[in-house]
């Protein structure tokens, strides 16, 4: 690899790029799903090719190929210095990448037992027992899955980096979909997060941790329980999410708006831009004083199982812990070298002078984009049971179901699959079809109390849009069950 990626970096240096990077990445992943008892799928699937960026006259140039020889790293480069030099023709300013990035060193992610060392069999039939829990009169759709993930990536640039990473993810999850024909009602249930997965920077003991089979039996029973339940209320209520939606919350109400390219513009069309404007950095009240609210894809700490954690980025950036909001306050984005360097010559010295480390791409095929790492809602003091103790009145949602949300990140509704009545700090009954809406700053300077360590878990979201051509990121989101006052829920009036 070392060959190459120095054979690549002396071409363009010769053809007269400034800069230049090259990825070589090789991407191994494999997905079961039983259906009703039934293999519906089994894939495994391998790619392996490499991408190399530059910047010539000032401007980027960006080529890639899945044939991996020194002929065609040749024909890639010349073709990236002369994407670069054609872009160069509609600039408005040159690229400024800011202090140049050296790191050298490896990183893998820790398992203790790999999963593509675990029998096809032994897959196959922990998804069948799982798949018979969840089958009983009303369910018409028992679906048990698995997914598995192994990405090795070599990265080098003409400033003196050279980096090796393996990425290895497993994911795994059931979905209970039942069905009253005489009522025309749907209703699922999942486990342990939303569309039937989660998913972990972990081995095969991530698997063995969800315990699908074991949990199999209560989700079946409480998707045919939904069928009967009553319809969420509406009105203005407390709302105490647990922490898979809050998951979900978080993803989109902070971790979207706080990428960098999405505030100056050059993501916009995939998925808005955001209200998060320059002006608004340590100067927004973004939610109540217990909201703290991090980006870390630091491999050691809490965020050690995360999707969004690795040792460098693709950019060669280290992982780093970034504060985002901190005592209710904005105080950080997701940044690139380039965008960092675009803040910094509009606020100067009050903004960070070094990329975060958010840059990743969906495989070598693409160029890295800000990409959320683990955004993480910080702990809080409460032991769950006495957060429901000291709600005299609200409801209780978790997993999501559905979710919108404007293109400025500001204005959203979210479904989601379960709530439970609460009343004189006890739960009451299950309610079907919740909903609850909001504008962002609102909701978070209504959160009022939040679990504590004892509650908070990393949760994984594998299927994270941005980008045309569209790209797929793996990311993280800490959070546990946390308290809202004054929130819309039900139907709106």
């Amino acid at each position: 690899m070392r060959e190459l990626t120095d054979r690549a970096l002396n071409l363009a240096e010769v053809q007269g790029a400034s800069y230049a990077d090259i990825r070589i990445v090789r991407r191994r992943t494999q997905n079961i799903t039983i259906k009703n008892g039934v293999a519906e799928v089994l894939a495994d699937n391998e790619s392996r090719g490499f991408g190399v960026r530059v910047v010539a006259d000032g401007a980027w140039g960006f080529a890639a190929s899945a044939q991996l020889n020194p002929a065609e790293v040749d024909r890639i480069t010349a073709l990236a210095v002369r994407i670069a030099r054609a872009s160069a023709l509609f600039k408005t300013r040159d690229v400024d990448l800011g202090p140049p990035v050296a790191h050298m060193g490896s990183y893998h992610t820790p398992v203790q037992r790999d999963p593509w060392d675990v029998p096809l069999e032994k897959k196959i039939d922990l998804l069948l027992q799982a798949n018979e829990g969840l089958r009983r009169p009303g369910v018409v759709v028992a679906a048990s899955s698995l997914a598995f993930w192994r990405e090795s990536k070599t990265f080098a640039n003409s400033e003196g980096a050279f980096i090796e990473q393996e990425i290895i993810e497993s994911g795994g999850g059931i979905e209970a979909t039942a069905v009253d024909t005489e009522r025309g009602e749907v209703q699922k249930r999942s486990y342990p997060n939303s569309f039937a997965r989660d998913q972990r920077a972990e081995g095969w003991e991530a698997i063995l941790a969800m315990d699908l089979p074991g949990n199999a039996e209560r989700v079946g029973e409480e998707a045919v329980a939904l069928l009967s339940a009553d319809p969420c209320p509406s009105g203005v209520t407390t709302l105490i999410l647990g922490p898979t939606q809050l998951a979900l919350q978080i993803h989109e109400s902070v971790g979207h708006p706080i990428e960098l390219d999405r505030v100056f513009g050059t993501e916009a069309s995939y998925a808005g831009t955001s209200f998060l404007t320059p002006e608004t950095y340590g100067n927004l009240r973004y939610g109540s004083e217990i909201v703290n609210l991090t980006a870390d894809a630091t491999p050691d700490g809490p965020c050690a199982g995360g999707l969004g954690t690795f040792g460098w980025d693709d950019e060669g950036v280290p992982a780093q812990r970034v504060s985002i909001v901190r005592e209710g306050n904005f105080c950080g984005y997701l940044t690139s070298r380039e965008t960092a360097q675009q803040l910094r010559r509009i606020l100067g010295d009050k903004a960070p002078e070094r990329s975060g480390g958010a840059m990743r791409a969906d495989g070598w095929s693409r160029l890295p984009l800000i990409r959320m790492t683990n955004i993480n809602l910080e702990p809080g003091e409460w032991e769950f049971d006495d957060l429901i103790a000291d709600t005299d009145d609200g409801i209780y949602m978790e997993l999501n179901k559905s979710w919108s949300i404007d293109d400025k990140r500001l204005n959203f509704q979210f479904g989601t699959e379960i709530a439970f009545e609460i009343k004189k700090g006890k739960f009451g009954r299950m309610l079907k079809n919740p909903t609850y809406t909001g504008i962002t700053p609102r909701f978070w300077a209504g959160c009022d109390a939040i679990c504590n360590e004892n509650h908070w878990q990393i949760w994984g979201t594998p299927n994270c849009g941005k980008g045309q051509p569209s790209q797929t990121a793996h990311t993280g989101h800490g959070a546990a069950p946390a308290r809202f006052r004054n929130v819309q829920v039900g139907m709106m009036k």
